[in-house]
């Protein structure tokens, strides 16, 4: 029984000496209920809007003011052209657009009836949904008030959705598959190569080549360049042809663009590669650690904009969360470089960032 005790005490030395072994039991679940408890949400909340009140009066004014007590909306700016519309949801920042009719406040008085329309970018179904139904109900609160004060007045809202006015989830749905297949499938397929040398013993033909380290981690990456690429043709042929996913933009910087996320992904898994003693601990960091990211901080499933401030900066290092807006600025809005040069940079800043630390770490392993 000493004998059997003294084993298990044993165990549990060989498992608090592990740090890895404790992360996995005491980190990963504290790390998982803090992304789901914050990020899982079909709320939304802070949500940029902009107003185009061609009435500017006194009741459109007080619409406006019960807009910007709720916590859903955030009035970003104040349009003065319907031709804008398009324009500032190219930009990506706007979700929806309140458009005033004229003569508002007078119509109340005279037909006891008013239009408020709502123009929504409807590349995201669900927040689209959800952006009309809020607005319908702060309408609604405000024509109760009236009805309080004796004033028996009706405002319309009509809802006109950009870019998927069928609210099809598929349009959603394919550019977010295709950005977490080619993150994961990346990363996952080098993260195991720098380790896979280590484990068959073939390292030290690396360390007596006269190949330099970054030759090393641009030939690692370079094959399965062409392999991630025909994985994004076969993603993108049949979400057009199979699900009638448009591609409204330049097919050609659509390309670029998968290209430039497909380096980034791999320049990652060569990362985990590098900082990785094993395969199985490479998988478990590219799988366990880069799945639940990118699927709840990307933008993908749940917005970004209802999560708690740290969330939102956390999801800024996800490269997943930059290319799903470009991706859909460029097949749904037919959005040209101009609207997403600033995504581009960030992508290539983050490449150039993780193949550059990881020469740095390889260069630490070979000493």
């Amino acid at each position: 029984m000493k004998r059997f005790i003294g084993f298990i005490r044993k165990e549990f030395y060989h498992i608090f000496r592990d740090k890895r072994s404790l992360f996995i039991l005491f980190g990963m679940p504290i790390a998982q209920i803090l992304l789901f408890g914050f990020a899982i949400t079909n709320e939304i909340n802070n949500v940029d809007i902009a107003i185009l009140d061609h009435s500017n009066d006194v009741e459109t004014q007080k619409i406006i003011n019960k807009i910007k007590s709720s916590p859903y909306f955030k009035i970003e700016n104040q349009i003065h052209n319907e031709k804008d519309i398009e324009g500032e949801f190219k930009k990506g920042k706007i979700k929806a657009v309140l458009i005033f009719e004229p003569n508002f406040s007078k119509n109340l008085v005279t037909k006891k009836v008013s239009t408020l329309q709502t123009v929504t970018d409807a590349t995201e179904p669900n927040v689209a949904s959800t952006i009309a139904n809020y607005t319908t109900a702060l309408i609604q609160n405000y024509q109760l008030q009236k009805k309080q004060s004796n004033n028996q007045i009706k405002v319309q809202v009509q809802s006109r959705m950009f870019y998927n006015p069928e609210l099809k989830s598929v349009f959603n749905f394919v550019p977010g598959v295709m950005t977490i297949i080619l993150m994961l499938v990346s990363a996952m397929m080098t993260s195991i190569s720098i380790t896979r040398e280590k484990e068959l013993g073939t390292m030290e033909i690396l360390l007596v080549s006269p190949i330099k380290p970054f030759q090393v981690i641009i030939g690692k990456v370079f094959p399965y360049i062409f392999l991630s690429i025909i994985n994004a043709i076969i993603i993108l042929f049949l979400g057009f042809f199979v699900f009638g996913m448009p591609i409204n933009g330049s097919l050609f910087l659509l390309l670029f663009e998968s290209i430039l996320f497909i380096i980034s992904a791999l320049s990652l898994g060569i990362l985990i590669s590098t900082i990785s003693d094993s395969q199985q601990t490479a998988m478990m960091l590219s799988l366990m650690g880069l799945m639940l990211p990118v699927i709840l901080l990307s933008g993908f499933i749940f917005p970004i904009k209802s999560m708690p401030i740290p969330m939102q900066l956390i999801s800024n290092i996800i490269p997943a969360k930059w290319f799903i807006i470009i991706i859909k600025a460029i097949m749904l809005k037919g959005v040209s470089i101009q609207y997403i040069w600033k995504e581009t940079l960030i992508l290539i800043g983050m490449t150039v960032f993780f193949i550059t630390l990881s020469i740095k770490k390889y260069k630490i392993r070979l000493e």
